[in-house]
């Protein structure tokens, strides 16, 4: 497998002081990657660029954007009890944005000329995207990254169907928000329940023409890691047999780990493995194994790096 790794030094100006969403996160990521010799000449390494004002309002408003632009010029620190930025927190999460919309462009085999086509890609990015909604900034999020990539993929790749995979520990609700009426994308998430945002019943399931197109498995907190594999496998057989992807987009969040200090759930590096291994398979019965993995959760330091690392070395070795 082809694989790069979008790692852009530009992600750490999102400046958060103590805060859980941190660029000790990458720092983290980075470590584990690198240590790997092998997996780590396998990648490619991409420069990045920010995303088009056009491409983030294919799933954001003029005044969600313009109001972070204008907090971050002013130096305002919180948009919400959560979600804290810096001055330079509006240009990282366009560069985010970018991140996203660039992996998709690598997938799609349309990369800019010095850049190589691949299979799949890993963007660690910050800051994270999927509680992001049309409207609102909220959950440390500031653009939705996986919303946009499936936009751009549909708008510049004319992909028909994107499915959005989500295992992070909390429900993308702002992901659900912005597809909850569209049957073009299929969005499914495990997630632990109830806990924030609060969204991600099994009701939940999308209106009008997106009626059936949103798939929530909840999971109460302790739930075996066998348990949520299983739930997670019949998951993606349920889906496959009414919805063939283009493309399949990760919301890859390592706080559904063991011991991740913002979850309960009990997820292990190999079962990112096996999850991400799954996920390739069906990509490359439906999608000629195109696969773009976002981060977006994962919070405990000492064990984020061995997660992220299983993820990857799934994505580069099939």
């Amino acid at each position: 497998m082809a694989t790069a790794l979008i790692a852009d030094p530009g992600f750490r100006d999102h400046e958060t002081g103590a805060h859980p969403e941190t660029p000790l996160r990458l720092d983290a990521i980075q470590r584990a990657l690198e240590g790997d010799e092998e997996l780590w000449s396998r990648l490619t390494f991409p420069e990045c660029r920010p995303a088009s004002e056009d491409a983030i309002r294919r799933c954001h408003s003029r005044e969600l954007i313009d109001d972070i632009r204008e907090a971050a010029e002013r130096g305002i620190r919180r948009l919400d009890a959560d979600t804290v930025i810096s001055r330079a927190s509006f240009e990282v999460a366009r560069l985010a944005a970018g991140a996203a919309t660039m992996a998709v462009d690598l997938v799609f085999g349309h990369a800019d000329d010095e850049a190589e086509s691949v299979d799949n890609v890993f963007a660690a990015v910050r800051p994270p995207g999927h509680h992001a909604g049309t409207e609102v900034a909220r959950g440390f999020c500031l653009f939705n990254n996986a919303a946009i990539g499936a936009r751009h993929a549909q708008s510049v790749h004319g992909a028909e169907r994107v499915l959005i995979i989500d295992w992070d520990v909390h429900h993308g609700n702002g992901t659900q928000e912005i597809f909850y009426r569209d049957p073009s994308v299929f969005y499914f998430s495990t997630h632990q329940y109830p806990y924030y945002p609060g969204t991600g019943a099994r009701t939940e399931t999308g209106d009008g023409l997106g009626a059936g197109s949103i798939l929530n498995v909840p999971l109460t907190a302790g739930t075996p890691a066998a348990s949520h594999r299983e739930a997670f496998r019949n998951a993606l057989a349920m889906i496959e047999d009414r919805f063939a992807p283009d493309l399949v987009i990760v919301s890859a969040g390592f706080d559904s780990r063991r011991g991740d200090p913002l979850g309960g759930l009990l997820l292990e590096d190999t079962d990112f493995s096996e999850m991400t291994r799954e996920v390739m398979d069906l990509a490359s019965r439906h999608a000629n194994g195109r696969v773009v993995s976002l981060l977006e959760g994962g919070y405990n330091l000492n064990n984020l790096g061995g997660a992220v690392h299983a993820h990857v070395s799934a994505l580069a070795t099939g």
